[in-house]
């Protein structure tokens, strides 16, 4: 539901300013937990988490990642990196305070928990959030650029978003099956689910890493770069017999991945300007929301037909060849001068 109503929230934070369209993100999502705390069926449940929380994260993650792009220029890449590292620490952080606060309270009485935290943490952190810089020394060319319509006809977006949809596949199949893959190959129950907490740290590494490198050696090559490597881990994925190789996997799949997600909104505002930058990125992760729902659904039934994970593995290399093809041709399009 994010990825795809990413889009609204990117135009409504380019008309009204990233930080009202948070805080009323940040409203939904305190809302949603709310609900769903008082959920008593199934029905409730896919209302108040499924619509509720993925309206407010999409009124939220799109516009506070674009509203980062337009104040910097030179380490741009970094900066992306910094700002989409919550999402990594998120994911470290609050599993296991969910988890000791589930000892200590009803499930119900942590989602309300939860739900107070975002109204206060997260509405507190969406008022810090700034409008893009006015133009100035430095600022000129902050929210010139292309606009949404513009930008779409364009073979730089075309491409990205080729390589954003195919891509995606890749990003999100292990985080369904690589703790059953684990198990399969008879790694122990808690080491095969710890896994995706490795590649939530590898994540972490990439984001900050990868984005200093990508200021240097160019942040499309490093995305084209980053595609491969993504692609190329699934190849560690093919031989690991033991919990070793795949905690390797975990890390340098998490490494490449965390790198893509936060070099995109950077790419996009180095491809078409500031001038509606937030849409942008949320119509670009549209592309991410296919794959996101097909990937993982069409892997467990290509496993379910041959009993093994081969078959994913060699398919998911050919998407991955797709998606850093894609990339490589964003390199003969211009950036927007800065």
């Amino acid at each position: 539901v994010y990825f795809i109503l990413g889009a609204l929230g990117g135009m409504l934070a380019d008309r009204w300013g990233p930080r009202v369209v948070c805080m009323l993100g940040m409203g939904f999502i305190a809302l949603g937990l709310y609900v769903t705390s008082q959920a008593q069926s199934l029905l409730t449940l896919y209302f108040s988490y499924g619509l509720l929380v993925g309206l407010g994260i999409a009124l939220v993650y799109t516009p506070a990642i674009a509203a980062v792009q337009p104040w910097f220029t030179t380490r741009r890449g970094l900066a992306s990196g910094i700002a989409s590292s919550g999402v990594g620490a998120g994911t470290l952080v609050l599993p296991v305070l969910v988890s000791y606060w589930m000892t200590q309270m009803t499930w119900r009485e942590t989602l309300q928990a939860l739900s107070l935290g975002v109204a206060i943490v997260g509405l507190l952190a969406a008022f810090l959030l700034e409008r893009a810089p006015q133009a100035g020394q430095g600022t000129l060319n902050a929210m010139s650029g292309l606009s949404l319509g513009e930008a779409l006809k364009t073979p730089a977006f075309r491409w990205l978003y080729a390589g954003t949809l195919f891509g995606a596949p890749v990003m999100f199949i292990p985080f369904a099956h690589i703790s059953a893959a684990a198990r399969d190959a008879g790694v122990p129950e808690a080491q095969a689910v710890g896994l995706v907490g490795l590649i939530g740290i590898g994540s972490l590494v990439g984001r900050f890493a990868i984005g200093w490198l990508a200021d240097r050696l160019g942040r499309v090559k490093t995305l084209m770069l980053m595609q491969c490597l993504m692609g190329l881990s699934y190849l560690m994925w093919a031989i690991a017999h033991d919990r070793m190789a795949f905690a390797i996997f975990a890390l340098w799949f998490g490494l490449s991945y965390g790198s893509i997600v936060s070099l995109l909104p950077a790419i996009c505002m180095d491809l078409f300007g500031g001038k509606a930058v937030s849409a942008i990125i949320g119509t670009l992760y549209t592309g991410a929301a296919f794959g996101n729902l097909l990937g993982p659904v069409l892997a467990g039934q290509v496993f379910d037909l041959t009993g093994q994970y081969n078959w994913v593995i060699w398919i998911t290399l050919c998407i991955a060849a797709v998606a850093t093809f894609s990339c490589w041709r964003i390199l003969k399009y211009p950036q927007q001068p800065h």
